[in-house]
């Protein structure tokens, strides 16, 4: 199937200070696939999002949601487009009423109250919130408060969907509710991006996967073609997730992304 690209970015560099750059002449298109942009600490991707949601300027080059170049669009106007949950929900939380908190994004992008509390409720229901509308969010655990936050970006519809981090103090099923959150975001045609380190999570949810290194894209592929090669992400001192990774010491030749790939592969194998 035809992807179609959703942003482009165009021979994008950034600096924080000159003659040290952070990117480096960046050229890709992000489309509607999930896509996961992995790397070392210092490689570049928490600037790349921030150059995505507005929050800062390219030194050189450009961003172009939909064909429109996003220096063109304010803070404001950008995020009805694009939208990004933090890496820490202490950051974005700050209504006392986990309704209010939901509603405040909508409706500062100009949606009616009837409208941005029908989005509201149904994004907590996603997030598997419901009937906590009225709780105070900080009466919640962190876990809690991170599907609160996400739950506020989805409400305000947006094309684009940015996390940041999404399994950091997450549990087991609060990392499996995100999982059902992303996939249920896909099947809408939302573009949901991520920056994380959780490379197991990627293996199991996204199908795009962007290796950045010193300021560079160093890989770009499927998930099961970048996390094949080794070398590479080796290069970027990254490791693979750890179901790769015990496949191949145990002598299998064929590249596993989860449980239940190898499940599959072995049931069709003994058949």
């Amino acid at each position: 199937m035809e992807q179609k690209n959703i942003l482009e970015i165009k021979d994008l560099h950034f600096s924080y200070n000159k003659g040290d750059e952070i990117l480096k002449g960046l050229n890709f298109s992000l489309d509607d696939r999930t896509t996961a942009i992995i790397g070392q600490n210092g490689a570049g991707k928490t600037t790349f999002v921030k150059l995505l949601k507005g929050l800062l300027r390219p030194t050189c080059g450009s961003i172009l949601f939909e064909g429109k170049d996003i220096s063109t669009m304010t803070v404001a106007q950008l995020a009805r487009h694009i939208g990004m949950v933090f890496q820490n929900p202490n950051d974005q939380i700050f209504k006392n009423r986990v309704l209010d908190e939901v509603m405040y994004g909508p409706l500062k992008i100009g949606m009616s109250e009837t409208v941005a509390k029908e989005k509201s409720m149904a994004a907590l229901e996603l997030v598997g919130l419901s009937g906590f509308e009225d709780k105070n969010p900080y009466d919640l655990g962190l876990s809690s408060r991170k599907l609160v936050a996400i739950a506020s970006i989805i409400a305000m519809d947006t094309k684009v969907i940015i996390f940041d981090e999404p399994t950091i103090a997450q549990d087991f099923y609060g990392k499996e509710r995100i999982k059902s959150v992303i996939r249920k975001l896909r099947s809408e045609g939302v573009t949901v991006i991520t920056i994380i380190h959780d490379m197991d999570f990627v293996a199991d949810v996204f199908e795009r996967v962007i290796v950045f290194a010193k300021g560079g894209v160093l890989l770009d592929g499927s998930a099961k073609d970048v996390f094949a090669d080794e070398a590479i992400l080796k290069e970027a001192y990254l490791e693979q997730p750890n179901v790769t990774k015990l496949c191949q010491n145990l002598g299998y030749e064929e590249v596993f992304l989860n449980t239940d790939e190898f499940v599959t592969y072995w049931r069709k194998k003994t058949g």
